[in-house]
């Protein structure tokens, strides 16, 4: 995903990455918790009870993490880390992000096909200014250029591929899509960043 320059409207919380040591945005941070069985498990809405173990959303730190049993030292206590954390944290960012596209479009702030996605960059969908282009990963490239061409500096998510992006909005596929400015798009606009981070899909 790419996006164009924009000041940050507040200060954000930061967390340090039990991998790196690293201090981020929680927004770029994904948090787990250690179940009472004593095994990570991620915690993408951040509200499970328990000391939370922050790890950014990098396909490198999370194999850094899973590798070092980076949950065990930052708990100071006995924690494990299944060997396909990073698949199970990679498969609910995805349920995630689908969930929040399709939110955005039954409260009309998402609109795909090529004309609509046009018509919303150039115009605006009912009165709300566009916050993101989506564009599938295995789309064709000549379309996906062609569209690009119209989001200015408008953030640019091109992590799933097109069956995934159908299941947003009820479609067997769907090549290009945009996000209105709102709330719940703000959300998708995180989800996609972080399952971005895990997928280590590079932007075109």
């Amino acid at each position: 995903m790419t996006r164009g320059g924009r000041p940050k409207e507040r200060e954000a919380p930061e967390r340090r990455c039990a991998a790196t040591g690293e201090t981020s945005e929680t927004a770029q941070l994904i948090r787990f918790v250690i179940s009472p069985e004593g095994v990570a498990t991620p915690d993408l809405a951040e509200k499970l009870p328990g000391r939370g173990v922050w790890v950014k959303a990098d396909r490198a730190a999370l194999t850094l993490a899973v590798k070092r049993n980076a949950f065990a030292r930052s708990i100071k206590g006995p924690a494990t880390a299944p060997a396909d954390l990073l698949e199970r944290t990679e498969t609910l960012l995805l349920q995630r992000l689908i969930q929040s596209l399709a939110l955005c479009r039954k409260a009309g702030l998402a609109v795909a096909g090529y004309e609509k996605a046009r018509e919303a960059l150039m115009r605006g969908n009912g009165g709300a200014p566009p916050e993101a282009l989506l564009q599938a990963s295995d789309g064709s490239e000549d379309g996906r250029r062609k569209i690009r061409r119209l989001a200015d500096d408008l953030p640019v998510i091109d992590v799933l591929k097109k069956e995934e992006l159908g299941l947003a909005f009820g479609r067997p596929y769907v090549i290009h899509a945009v996000l209105m400015a709102g709330g719940i798009a703000d959300r998708a606009i995180r989800e996609a960043s972080r399952l971005e981070g895990v997928r280590a899909v590079a932007s075109t």
